[in-house]
């Protein structure tokens, strides 16, 4: 979300024709359309609450059509609320003041739009005389790249591998701090747990990882912009983000961890931009054309999904523009890139709807395929694949490991993707249920069952909060594992209300690629029943992290989860094993 404070929220003077559009940070208001015309402000929020709630406040119940709401932070007393036009502005007016909300009586005014923080920055750099505005960017882009995506670019392995298990034991230290906090029962066991396990609620395992960790990105999402220090059109990553004032692109070939088939791929394309009659688009005036190309590889196949604004093209014009891309990659210079399946992809603005508009298929096979545990996977545009192939396989194998399916299990695969994980599950197991809500991606999990001659696996297209009972039901055996490996903002709250209420799910395998952004998860699996929460919680039991992304801060954590009931019988058998041991001992030594 955008950051920003009242003196730029509440500018005195707005002006666009006082100064020009270079030096003006509001000109942007006149140049196009924007929501910040039309934004008020709300005080007095309630102490807790979420984004996602608010939305629904806003857009469901007081149907006022709220275009975004930013915040400066988390719980903030304060937002700002966008609309496309004055009616619905208006209108949120209206029906928000003085409205109660969780004991709170809202208040709304009207808000004046924020800078462009682009030329914002650019004027603050032009206006400070004391300081050589080259300076400030003497640190080369290539250096600020590496620095930004791969910050353990020059750091040995061994020690990113240590660092990362050091990240994990923090975050599971607060784990078994908040459960606690929320579930008192649980405090006298995970007491025991952090006395067994050096201050954690779980026995952590170390950290897994392959030996391949050079290239290993088989998707990358490349920008097309202007490199700051050669003022050049460069397909590369961004070295910034607009809210902070830099739109600059630097080259990538020093980045460790992209193969060298995209690095071809991006310098040729590179080469195809700059040569063209197209511009790259500007993200300050919504101008030019270039703005991203997508990369996929996989065993030697590599997928291109070029994306551009067509802007006032026309239909001959765009059409033109495909078929260069095609005899450039096909048999002109991009030939050297062995590209074997070309996209083509319009890139605007999103509709009011948030429609997503598919790439378009140009040139070559139409899919491609990668293989794990053995298994063949078809790979469309749109796919969720794990971005490292050979770390995918080592998460897979820990997630079976710790599920420890028997001939009697059924897999819940819940955000299945493509189905890789379930699949992966099929031959341990008697059952596999997938459920996704994307319906491509039903489509290829479905035709990647059939791919690979595996027939116990179904997939269903769905919310999980919504479908998850309903898929559970078709579950043929009493035993039922959930793999749960969500987006990176974690499970929707009623999923996990969900999986604690389905008493056939004895065991949670969760895997999480940002842990400390699944805690609030892992805490409601842990919460304790009540009129809102049913069902015996869950409790971490096991805990594996598996390094898929090195030379980033970035690693996958894998916590096996276990009903309570179970977990606290279990404790007092051994409590009265060791009881009665103690027991034996003193008449040992009586004797």
């Amino acid at each position: 979300m955008n950051t920003m404070d009242d003196q730029e929220m509440h500018p005195e003077n707005i002006n666009s024709e006082e100064t020009s559009t270079e030096e003006n940070p509001y000109a942007y208001l006149d140049r196009q359309f924007s929501s910040e015309n039309f934004k008020i402000e709300v005080k007095n929020l309630p102490k807790f609450y979420g984004i996602n709630e608010f939305r629904k406040l806003l857009n469901q119940k007081l149907k006022l059509n709220s275009n975004k709401i930013k915040t400066v932070k988390r719980n903030s007393p304060y937002a700002f609320v966008c609309f496309r036009n004055n009616e619905d502005r208006d209108n949120a007016l209206k029906a928000l003041s003085n409205y109660k909300w969780k004991g709170k009586l809202l208040e709304v005014i009207k808000a004046k739009p924020a800078p462009d923080p682009l030329v914002k920055k650019r004027k603050e750099e032009a206006e400070d005389s004391g300081v050589n505005k080259k300076s400030k960017t003497d640190v080369a882009s290539k250096d600020k790249l590496k620095s930004s995506t791969t910050p353990y670019w020059n750091v040995e392995y061994n020690e990113q591998l240590r660092l990362k298990q050091e990240d994990i034991k923090t975050v599971l230290k607060r784990l078994g701090s908040d459960l606690v906090h929320h579930n008192p029962e649980l405090r006298k066991w995970i007491d025991k747990q952090r006395s067994a396990y050096n201050g954690l609620p779980c026995n952590l395992r170390d950290i897994r990882f392959v030996k391949e960790i050079d290239g290993y990105r088989n998707k990358c999402e490349f920008s097309v912009g202007i490199d700051e220090e050669t003022n050049l059109p460069t397909v590369g990553f961004r070295i910034g983000s607009y809210v902070n004032g830099t739109t600059g692109v630097a080259p990538v070939e020093d980045l460790l961890h992209i193969p060298d088939s995209m690095k071809i791929a991006v310098k040729v394309f590179q080469d195809y931009v700059r040569a063209s009659n197209l511009k790259v688009f500007s993200p300050e005036f919504q101008t030019g054309h270039f703005r991203q190309l997508m990369a996929r590889s996989a065993s030697g196949q590599l997928m291109l999904v070029v994306g551009i604004h067509p802007q006032n093209l026309n239909d001959d014009e765009v059409t033109g523009f495909k078929k260069s891309l095609v005899d450039f990659f096909s048999v002109g210079d991009g030939k050297k890139a062995n590209v074997t399946s070309l996209y083509y992809q319009k890139l605007v603005k999103k509709n009011h709807n948030n429609d997503f508009i598919p790439a378009e298929h140009l040139w070559g096979d139409t899919h491609i395929y990668e293989t794990i545990l053995g298994l063949k996977f078809r790979i469309s545009p749109e796919a969720f694949f794990q971005i490292n192939t050979k770390g995918a396989e080592a998460l897979y194998n820990t997630a079976i490991e710790l599920a420890a399916p028997t001939g009697n299990s059924t897999i819940l695969d819940v955000c299945c993707g493509t189905g890789t994980i379930g699949l992966c599950f099929a031959k341990q197991c008697t059952q596999v249920l997938g459920l996704e809500v994307v319906p491509q991606a039903i489509v290829d999990a479905k035709e990647n069952a059939t791919i690979n001659d595996i027939v116990n696996a179904e997939f269903f297209t769905g919310k999980a909060e919504e479908i998850l009972g309903s898929v559970c039901f078709k579950a043929t055996n009493n035993e039922v594992v959930a793999i749960v490996d969500p987006p990176r903002a974690g499970l929707h709250q009623k999923a996990i209300l969900q999986i604690r209420k389905i008493s056939k799910i004895s065991k949670v395998i969760y895997i999480a690629c940002n842990p400390a952004l699944a805690l609030k998860n892992f805490v409601d699996l842990g919460r304790p029943e009540s009129k809102t929460v049913h069902g015996e919680p869950f409790v971490p039991v096991k805990a594996v992290p598996v390094d898929m992304f090195p030379y980033t801060k970035h690693c996958e954590l894998v916590v096996c989860f276990e009903r309570w009931d179970k977990v606290s019988k279990e404790q007092k058998v051994e409590e009265t094993n060791e009881e009665q041991g103690a027991g034996e001992e003193a008449v040992v030594k009586d004797s």
